[in-house]
Parts: structure tokens; C-alpha cells; sequence
């Protein structure tokens, strides 16, 4: 499959999975209000009691205030920019003069802009940062950044940097931090809808009633929305993948960074308590805001918890790139002036 199919599938599932998600927020506004008249039909139907009026769009409405409301106070916490992410994090902007592999970092990066034809992004660095990774981050082109780790300064060849930059760029020339952080948002407003119901259960007598219904219309939307969202959100790496390949007319680009992000994690199996779980603090790869738009992920352990995955498996990436499985790459430093 050329990079051009790999494109086109990955914008027509996301397509579909993004209306799968409004679904999902239109069924957990639906279940809401089923479990809620079925407490009322259970409790107060055997005494004669009708519906009080406005029963449908209290319950509707609220729940609508709920899931808007999540997504509004999400937006505000990241509506700050790209820029105030990255300085939030602990990055500092890339010194091209004082270091070679920054300033090759930086003519990369304005390289690929052309090519893309898109505004160059600024450049910062996780300095801290020894794992092989990066992030592009901003709501718009002008606050927009491409972050970098000190790991994958010391480890990539130039290359290999032009297909890492060249997927971060896809994320910003496709609009993906945008639909993410949307997404996002309605997964935080559909959470506070399960919390609310168990705020009201909490208050016993007949609220214990309602809130567990609350509670697990709740909890299905979220559920249902934090896959729903993790799936898009891998489509999206596929794209950048694809997109990656397109822009340098490599697979080994792209597919050199992956395969030696595999040889970290295939080390730090080796050496338990290596860089994943000491080096990996304080660094900003671990801020909540930041871990779904890394190049890579730390993937969850367990079957299930690898559906909430906002990325693919590496090998599977790798396997898509090359056509076949491949190896991982060893890590040799570069020479630096």
C-alpha cells in the first residue's frame, strides 16, 4: 500500500469514528434520562405519581451543561498555546548558535516548511529529556511549536531527524491537536456526568437512586469516548506516518526513528529501573497534557488498557512503514562539533 492509500484510510476512518463519538455523546444524553425515569418509574409509579413537568429537559439539560461544561473548562487549560505548553513543561527554545545538532535541528525544521508549505513552527528543547521522542503542540500556526528531546538530538542522524520532524509537522498541518483537544473536552464533560451522579448518590435516601443511574449512564458515555477518542487519535499517528514518508521520500526516516525507539524500550525491559521510571520524571514527557501528542508512548500493559492507547504499537507502525516486521536499530551516539 503507498503512502497515498495509507492517507486516505486513515482520514476516511477518522471520518467515521469522529461520528461515532457524537453518537456516543448523543446516547449518554439518551441514557441519562432513561436511567433517571426508570428510577422515577420504580420509586413513585406504584404511588400514582405522574412525571413532574419539565422532567425531560431538566434532565437533558443538565446533562448538556455537564458534557459542555467539561469541554469548556478543558479548552481554557489549553487555550494558552503551544508556547505556554512548552515553557510549562520545563522546554527552552533551541540555541542553533551554540550547538550543532540544535542549529541542524533548526534548518530541518525550516526545510520541511517548505516543503509542507506551512508556516515554520518554533523549535524548543526538553533538554532533560534522554528518551527518544517529541511532541508539536498549538491551537493555531502562530503559537504553534515542534518540541524536541535532548535524546533524539544526541541519537538520530540527520535523516532520520527529517522523518521525525516531518510527522510532527503532519500533526500541525492536519489540524490534529485541535481535534484532539476537542475530543478531549467532551470526554471531560462526559466524566463529569458520571461524577455528578455520584456527588447525588452519595446524598442516600432517594438521590441514591438517581445518582446510580447517573452513574452508569455516566460511565458508559465515558468509557465509550475515551475509546472512541484513543482510536482517532491512533488514526492520526498512521497519517503523520504516511505523511512523514510522503515529505522525505524515505522509509528509513521515519522507520530509523521508530525501530531505535524500540531499542530503548527493548533496554529498559532489560534494566529494570532505567530511564522509563527515573529519567523519564520531571522531564515533561510525563505531563498529562503532553503524553498523547509524543511521537511515542509508554503503551499500558494490559489488553484492555491497550484500547485506551492514543497511539499504535511500534511494531505495527514499523511493519506498516517497511512492509514487513523489522528489527530494532542499535543506538549510537552522533558526532557533535
Amino acid at each position: 500500500m503507498s503512502f497515498w492509500d495509507w492517507q486516505s484510510n486513515a482520514r476516511r476512518t477518522t471520518r467515521w469514528l469522529v461520528l461515532l463519538f457524537v453518537l456516543c455523546v448523543l446516547a449518554s444524553l439518551l441514557a441519562v434520562h432513561g436511567g433517571l425515569t426508570l428510577a422515577w418509574w420504580l420509586l413513585f409509579a406504584p404511588l400514582g405519581l405522574d412525571y413532574p413537568r419539565g422532567f425531560v429537559a431538566t434532565n437533558v439539560g443538565v446533562t448538556l451543561l455537564l458534557i459542555l461544561g467539561g469541554w469548556w473548562l478543558t479548552y481554557e487549560q489549553l487555550s494558552e498555546g503551544g508556547r505556554k505548553l512548552a515553557q510549562r513543561i520545563g522546554a527552552r527554545e533551541a540555541r542553533p548558535g551554540s550547538a550543532l545538532a540544535e542549529q541542524q535541528l533548526c534548518n530541518i525544521v525550516q526545510e520541511m516548511c517548505i516543503a509542507a508549505q506551512m508556516r515554520t513552527p518554533q523549535v524548543v528543547v526538553l533538554a532533560r529529556a534522554d528518551a527518544i521522542n517529541a511532541f508539536a503542540a498549538g491551537w493555531t500556526q502562530q503559537d504553534a511549536v515542534i518540541a524536541v528531546t535532548q535524546g533524539a538530538l544526541d541519537y538520530l542522524t540527520r535523516d532520520e531527524m527529517q522523518g521525525l520532524v516531518a510527522h510532527e509537522l503532519s500533526h500541525l498541518k492536519e489540524g490534529d491537536t485541535v481535534l484532539n483537544m476537542r475530543l478531549a473536552g467532551m470526554v471531560s464533560g462526559l466524566e463529569l456526568v458520571y461524577h455528578f451522579g455520584e456527588n447525588l448518590r452519595e446524598r442516600g435516601a432517594l438521590a441514591w437512586w438517581f445518582g446510580n443511574a447517573v452513574m452508569a449512564a455516566g460511565f458508559v458515555g465515558f468509557l465509550g469516548g475515551r475509546l472512541l477518542k484513543a482510536a482517532v487519535s491512533r488514526q492520526r499517528e498512521y497519517l503523520a506516518d504516511a505523511r512523514a514518508v510522503q515529505w522525505t521520500r524515505s522509509r528509513d526516516a521515519l522507520g530509523g526513528v521508530l525501530r531505535k525507539v524500540l531499542m530503548q524500550r527493548l533496554q529498559a525491559q532489560l534494566h529494570a529501573g532505567g530511564w522509563q521510571s527515573d529519567r523519564r520524571s520531571h522531564t515533561g514527557l510525563d505531563h498529562p497534557l503532553v503524553q498523547h501528542m509524543l511521537l511515542a508512548e509508554t503503551p499500558h500493559s494490559s489488553r484492555l488498557e491497550h484500547w485506551l492507547d492514543a497511539h499504535p504499537p511500534l511494531q505495527e507502525r514499523i511493519a506498516r512503514i517497511y512492509g514487513r516486521p523489522m528489527r530494532a536499530l542499535p543506538l549510537e551516539r552522533q558526532a557533535q562539533a
